[in-house]
């Protein structure tokens, strides 16, 4: 596994561990289609919480939290389409983002709900 193979795990780990502590349960991790993937499928009380971990090591170029541009956002919203078309849930559903950044030697985690909508 490559470096930075092992950086993205360790990052979606992370995320997991503090939405789970915040009281969502995994559905599925690394969810692949020919659309794209997506890195965590969560469930909270209300909704699919379809979750894009980020990571940056520096603030340049605005940070973890805006690499997730439009076009960033289309792929996770056609990927989403089509978990939700192939599954049995009814739930309605909503777009995260865990933008995860080193800080003084620990990592500051910041999650976004409803960090976009469908199109």
């Amino acid at each position: 596994m490559s470096r930075s193979n092992q950086l993205g795990q360790l990052n979606e780990d992370l995320a997991l561990t503090f939405l789970r502590d915040k009281g969502l349960t995994l559905l599925q991790r690394n969810y692949r289609s020919r659309l794209g993937e997506i890195d965590l499928i969560m469930q909270d009380s209300e909704h699919i919480v379809f979750v894009e971990v980020r990571f940056r090591s520096s603030n340049k170029f605005g940070g973890a939290l805006f690499s997730v541009d439009q076009r960033k956002q289309a792929k996770l919203i056609k990927c989403a389409q089509q978990y939700i078309a192939h599954s049995s849930s009814q739930q309605s559903f909503r777009f995260d983002v865990i933008a995860i950044s080193p800080t003084y030697g620990q990592h500051e985690i910041q999650w976004i709900t409803n960090a976009f909508d469908e199109f």
